[in-house]
């Protein structure tokens, strides 16, 4: 199994690309089972669920070609199944989203219940009942979602119980195809929600709202094909940034789009790095500069990331002062605290809160990543603690993060890929 050696002490200094947002691909690959005309997508990340994704479409029919440039044109027509095999979806709890886009293409899904992170309960239970709202008739049996449509599904008004991502984005697919119109209220308000929106408007559907907790679809018989570049990484960005923090480094980031990260970037001026916005650039500049510790409490988007709050607890285990963090979203996104205790991080968990006290230095560890985020970061513990951090189950990483340690080389990083056997 491979695993990442990292030696701490540097500082990051240099420019990097930012790569496309992973859970905004992952929607709109699904999205392309919505129309059977070729559809083009460019800044696809180069990810492992991503590739697990545009397999899963592969074993339905879908045909993927990758373009010089390393764009993907992808063409859903003819379909030879809507079954998402266990074997694909127990490794990426997003493949749930093509659940939407076949029912209401192709009248039918059935898609083994999911797999991912085991961060905490993410129940279907919103995506069956919104699509059942639309006319659907779906059974869950032998560990599958078993969904059936009458003919085309009809528009209807739907509350969320809870602001679900992965729900909003299956029920919207669903409805563009839908007869009549469709309201979503208490809607995901992610970017990557509205990035799927644009790309479903590209290819002819009527959406207005996305962006806000209504959003309203009037259903369209079919839709075209389209190009589409998706967008820039938020959760890779904002980790680079903490980075840059906690080295006390300046690092320059490219290819971004600052106006998804306010809540991110307003805590880590608050932590002391100074960053410059040049329209999809980035400075973060910590030389010479105390890091702070801050509070936060995560809540969906447009308040602060679930995605960003295991690098916060990382970065405040070495600022000055005592910081509280409160996860909100997931019940069990902490297991990463119990890794960092062993580089050495003052941190008490108590129900769904950590109190952090900064220390001085981390010292290197033999580490083991438990999820996505998780494994960031220890990465960035590792960068700044004393000696060499060996981090395994590096599989997580590479879900999310492309290709992070030569990136992360590129800012001067001791890092490197121990391929195991």
């Amino acid at each position: 199994m491979d695993k990442l050696l990292i030696s701490g002490g540097a500082k990051l200094n240099g420019s990097i690309r930012i790569s496309g947002a992973k859970n905004a691909a992952l929607p709109i690959l699904a999205a392309t089972l919505l129309s059977k005309e070729p559809i083009v997508l460019s800044n696809l990340p180069h990810l492992h669920d991503v590739t697990t994704m545009i397999e899963l479409l592969g074993t339905m029919g879908v045909e993927v070609i990758i373009n010089e440039d390393m764009s993907a044109q992808i063409c859903a027509k003819p379909l030879h199944s809507v079954t998402a095999p266990y074997e694909l979806v127990k490794t990426m709890r997003a493949s749930v989203v093509v659940l939407g886009p076949l029912l209401a293409h192709y009248g039918e899904a059935n898609v083994s219940l999911p797999g991912g992170c085991a961060i905490g309960s993410r129940p279907v239970d919103l995506h069956i009942r919104g699509l059942e709202a639309l006319g659907a008739t779906i059974k869950v049996e032998d560990g599958f979602i078993k969904a059936k449509s009458n003919g085309r599904l009809k528009g209807a008004k739907i509350l969320f119980d809870m602001v679900s991502v992965g729900a909003t984005e299956n029920v919207l697919m669903a409805a563009v195809l839908a007869e009549g119109i469709t309201i979503l209220e208490n809607a995901a308000r992610e970017p990557e929600v509205i990035d799927l929106a644009n790309l479903l408007i590209a290819m002819g559907a009527k959406i207005t709202g996305h962006g806000t907790d209504k959003i309203t679809i009037e259903g369209v018989e079919s839709l075209h094909g389209c190009e589409y570049s998706v967008m820039p990484d938020r959760i890779e960005t904002g980790t680079y940034l903490v980075a840059a923090a906690m080295t006390g480094g300046k690092i320059t980031l490219k290819d971004t789009d600052p106006t998804t990260l306010d809540a991110v970037i307003m805590k880590l001026e608050e932590a002391g790095l100074h960053i410059e916005i040049k329209g999809d650039v980035i400075v973060a500049d910590m030389t010479d500069r105390v890091l702070k510790s801050v509070d936060v409490t995560t809540a969906p988007y447009p308040a602060f990331p679930t995605d960003m709050q295991a690098q916060f607890c990382v970065m405040n285990a070495v600022a000055n002062g005592v910081s509280t963090i409160k996860e909100t979203v997931f019940e069990n996104r902490f297991m990463h605290i119990d890794e960092l205790i062993r580089m050495g991080c003052d941190a008490k968990i108590n129900g769904n809160t950590v109190v952090i006290t900064g220390v001085k230095q981390l010292k290197a560890a033999p580490v083991m990543a438990t999820d996505l985020r998780a494994s960031a970061s220890l990465v960035l513990g590792g960068l700044v603690a004393t000696g060499e951090t060996s981090m395994d189950r590096i599989y997580h990483i590479d879900r999310g993060y492309e290709c992070i340690e030569e990136k992360l080389r590129q800012l001067g990083a001791k890092i490197t890929r121990v391929v195991g056997k």
